[in-house]
């Protein structure tokens, strides 16, 4: 499936005159024609080798089967950026029980990076060759490196909360949507914070962080896999330490 998104996206990716639609009727939310070109040949790989399994996607919706194994699909997550023409962006591949995810990819076509996690394995394949996934062990907030996507993250009262962690870490980024949680699996980010998230947003990150070591749950530390406030940590400590500030607001 990585592989057939991969050569369905590419060719779209910093094409001139690449044709982009809103969902929104108020606001933005893109989709371009690389969206729906990746959800459809990851689907029909999925038809041809996996046909008992259910299908939910971004894009094209949900399909039910009868295996009880769901695969949840984001053709492209990270769509401002791809218009935008930075490789940040990524394809999104979960596979799920009812009790969420068990496998995840984190694909970045472009520089040909793949992020994987689950049955035991954790490891990213790239330019470097392929290496093992472990998270860090940074445990102080004052030494921590975060991540979100968007600085206004999502309500006021989130966006508040979220610049409460930042207020006490050592270095705040943005804007690298599902890559900043492959760099959490890879060691070199200690937490991503973010709100607003759905499913599909998520899923493939917690099953590659927690097979390399790492832990994602709510704002409350609750199960994450369903979206909405995420926070996705190298540790325990330092998922404690955030979350002791986030469960104020």
């Amino acid at each position: 499936m990585a592989e057939a998104a991969r050569l369905a996206i590419l060719p779209y990716f910093r094409a001139r005159g690449l044709v982009t639609d809103n969902k929104l009727s108020e606001g933005f939310d893109p989709v371009t024609e690389g969206d729906r070109a990746g959800e459809a040949a990851m689907r029909a790989v999925l038809a041809e080798m996996r046909p008992e399994d259910g299908v939910f996607g971004e894009e094209m919706g949900r399909s039910t089967g009868t295996s009880g194994l769901t695969w949840v699909l984001d053709p492209i997550d990270g769509t401002r950026g791809f218009m935008s023409g930075t490789p940040t962006w990524g394809v999104l591949i979960a596979l799920a029980n009812k009790s969420g995810p068990v496998f995840g990819i984190i694909d970045q076509p472009y520089i040909a990076e793949r992020f994987v996690g689950g049955f035991g394995e954790a490891f990213v394949e790239g330019p470097q060759g392929r290496k093992r996934l472990g998270t860090g062990e940074t445990s102080e907030l004052g030494e921590a490196t975060l991540f979100t996507t968007f600085p206004e993250v999502g309500s006021d009262t989130e966006a508040a909360a979220f610049r409460a962690v930042s207020e006490k870490v050592r270095l705040t980024r943005y804007g690298m949507d599902c890559y900043a949680y492959a760099l959490v699996a890879a060691g070199q980010v200690d937490l991503v914070i973010e709100a607003g998230l759905n499913d599909y947003d998520v899923q493939a990150p917690i099953a590659v962080i927690e097979a390399a070591g790492g832990i994602v749950t709510d704002w409350r530390g609750g199960p994450a896999h369903n979206g909405g406030r995420v926070i996705a940590a190298a540790n325990r400590q330092i998922h404690a330490a955030a979350l002791e500030i986030l469960r104020q607001y």
